[in-house]
């Protein structure tokens, strides 16, 4: 009896989650440019990529170590790049619906939990996403879409609400996640079970 050979890192999931990557850096350059039309229309794309690359991965059987590690730390790349690119356009004269406080809060949570995931999971554990960091993903997404919707509509008044809506449900949805996640690791530290 021959052993399965383990999928290929080069596997469509993996090359979803670099093309998501390189769109991450062209919505990076759309934003600077102030295309906001076009930021929508890349990252409608990105975050379909982001549920098709996991989906082919469990539906093919093609998961693989470098897909759990990158997979994520693309997401965050993505969803923090948009927000510190957006964050001239949130917080200039005027506008107050992105400011330095509520970037440190996503970057700062995102930073953290990546450094805490790579530390348990070395020991053994499995400390994947849970339900609310499924919900403040969706949330990310959401804001996202709702900033670029608004920019690229500024006279429909009604837009700037949802935006302000979504991204304040989402900074506590992160924070919550975040704080969930911590709560998970001192048990988990604290049990020395990883398994």
């Amino acid at each position: 009896m021959t052993p399965t050979q383990p999928p290929s890192v080069f596997n469509l999931p993996n090359q979803l989650t670099a093309a998501r990557f390189v769109l991450a850096i062209v919505l990076f350059g759309l934003i600077s440019i102030e295309e906001w039309g076009w930021c929508l229309a890349v990252f409608a794309v990105a975050a379909f990529t982001d549920w098709l690359d996991g989906y082919l991965a469990r539906l093919q059987g093609l998961a693989t170590s470098l897909g759990r590690v990158l997979d994520p730390l693309v997401d965050k790349v993505l969803m923090c790049g948009a927000f510190i690119f957006l964050l001239p356009y949130g917080s200039r004269e005027g506008e107050h619906w992105l400011t330095p406080w509520m970037i440190t809060v996503i970057v700062g949570r995102e930073l953290l939990i990546t450094g805490l995931r790579g530390y348990l999971e070395q020991l053994g554990a499995r400390f994947g996403a849970d339900w609310l960091g499924k919900i403040k993903m969706g949330l990310q997404c959401a804001a996202l879409f709702a900033v670029f919707v608004a920019l690229q509509w500024p006279q429909q008044q009604s837009l700037y609400l949802v935006r302000d809506v979504l991204i304040y449900g989402m900074l506590v949805a992160t924070t919550l996640s975040g704080l969930q996640y911590l709560w998970k690791a001192a048990a988990l530290l604290r049990s020395n079970t990883y398994t």
